[in-house]
């Protein structure tokens, strides 16, 4: 079973598949849920792009490169995770994309620019078991990351096929 698991094809694909389903809960909160957002938010989702493709690709061609390329790009998820969690938490100073720019001419601009305005990154609008997404974000990044570089090195072959692979 777990030779099935780590099968580089077979970890691509269920990469791809897990990170689509990632992202489609974000979305979810998003539209249907009325969470907005912030800026470090839609960051922390493009790594999951990337490694819907990456898994899509490596199906089919090269996955071992793929799950490499997986690898990096749900380490840099992790990093965005627990760079944004530590602003949520105020260990970290706001970036300042996270802060709202601009300034009104009037009562009525300032009422339409704070209606539009993206909530800032340090705001917790949502928990689960105690965990922002952020939080929950930063476990499930480095879990599928040693995961796709488990798949990749080819850690789930048995020693025998691959003795009888030498011969």
């Amino acid at each position: 079973m777990l030779e099935r698991i780590l099968d580089p094809r077979n970890a691509c694909l269920l990469l791809a598949l897990i990170s689509a389903l990632i992202l489609l809960a974000a979305l979810g909160l998003q539209y249907l849920g009325g969470l907005a957002p912030c800026h470090l938010c839609v960051l922390q989702r493009w790594p999951y792009v990337a490694v819907v493709a990456l898994g899509l690709v490596g199906w089919r061609w090269q996955p071992r490169v793929c799950l490499a390329l997986s690898t990096g790009a749900l380490l840099v998820g992790a990093g965005l995770a627990a760079y944004h969690f530590g602003v949520e938490q105020g260990w970290v100073a706001l970036p300042e994309s996270c802060v709202a720019g601009g300034s009104a001419q009037s009562v009525e601009e300032l009422k339409r620019m704070l209606a539009t305005a993206p909530p800032t990154c340090d705001q917790v609008r949502f928990t689960f078991l105690g965990l922002t997404l952020a939080g929950w974000n930063f476990p499930i990044s480095v879990a599928l990351a040693a995961y796709a570089a488990a798949a990749a090195l080819g850690l789930g072959r048995r020693q025998g096929s691959l003795a009888a692979s030498r011969l």
